[in-house]
């Protein structure tokens, strides 16, 4: 199982309404602090080396990730320090310790990262040269701006970090959180498909005795903060709209409509990484048969 399929598995926990524990993050020594980090450095590492079945029998089975629990589905917490201009793993411990200190099992840490790494290890650490891109760091002061329930984490003010093959080529700090007076708040904690639903109330829904809008929708919103698109999650082929709704037309308007009573939107820019993003808020609508609109999101 690679990372890919490992955080696949998560969403698919978070958005389904499965079970799924907030995972304890990997950690970073970087001027003294100890950061949680919410990229999976290691696990991009073992994706690289699955060359034959004994390796992934060796890398993947149950002896490497006993220590796997609902609060850490990797089985490991990875604690990686920049020295030298350059990014180091420098232990493997048990998913139970949160904080790097002396309780973390040191020779078993240190007989993981031999059996593994081999040569690669120097001093006692291994070189993460495997690695080249992006890494954010914030400390734990810092406004939340986004988090995925489980795993990920962004902050509205973050440091960069970029590497190539593990060597630091530039530090920035970087804001993920444009906030203009004139857009509409994106904040964390902030309801958006509240203030969504707010909108939709206004809408001059000219038809609702021949066309029943009682759907769930998802909206995106733009790199730019403005509705980029509107679609009905549920319905994504003809075969389906044509299954499901009287006519198309009834479809069309319903779609239409929401765009168009939604397009003068304007949001806050919110970014990962100190770029652009976009985002989908979902929303749940009931259309009574007095015309008033219920909120029917979860």
């Amino acid at each position: 199982m690679n990372i890919k399929e490992i955080l696949t598995i998560l969403l698919f926990l978070v958005t389904s309404k499965g079970f799924a524990s907030p995972q304890s993050p990997d950690l970073l020594i970087y001027n003294g602090d100890t950061i949680g980090i919410y990229t999976l450095l290691l696990e991009e590492y073992f994706d690289q080396i699955k060359k034959t079945d004994d390796v992934e029998g060796k890398l993947f089975g149950l002896n490497f990730r006993e220590g796997a629990s609902f609060n850490c589905w990797r089985g490991y917490q990875a604690i990686f320090i920049i020295e030298d201009n350059s990014l180091w793993l420098e232990q493997i411990t048990s998913c139970n310790e949160y904080y790097y200190s002396d309780s973390i099992d040191v020779k078993e840490s240190k007989r993981q990262i031999l059996e593994i790494f081999g040569d690669k290890v120097v001093n006692g650490k291994v070189p993460v040269d495997w690695f080249t891109g992006d890494l954010s760091i914030s400390n734990p002061d810092r406004k939340l701006l986004r988090w995925d329930g489980v795993f990920v984490r962004t902050f509205e003010e973050e440091i960069l970090i970029q590497f190539e093959k593990g060597e630091i080529k530039k530090i920035s700090e970087i804001d993920n959180y444009i906030d203009e007076p004139s857009r509409i708040n994106r904040k964390y904690g902030d309801t958006l498909s509240n203030i969504i639903f707010r909108e939709i109330q206004k809408i001059k829904w000219k038809d609702t005795d021949r066309f029943d809008c009682s759907e769930v929708y998802l909206i995106k919103i733009g790199k730019n903060g403005l509705i980029k698109e509107v679609i009905m999650p549920e319905y994504q082929t003809e075969e389906q709209i044509k299954e499901y709704w009287d006519t198309k037309r009834e479809y069309n308007y319903c779609i239409r409509t929401l765009t168009k009573g939604l397009k003068n939107l304007k949001f806050d820019i919110v970014k990962n990484l100190g770029k652009p993003i976009e985002e989908d808020i979902y929303i749940e609508i009931w259309f009574n048969d007095d015309g008033t609109i219920e909120n029917w999101t979860d």
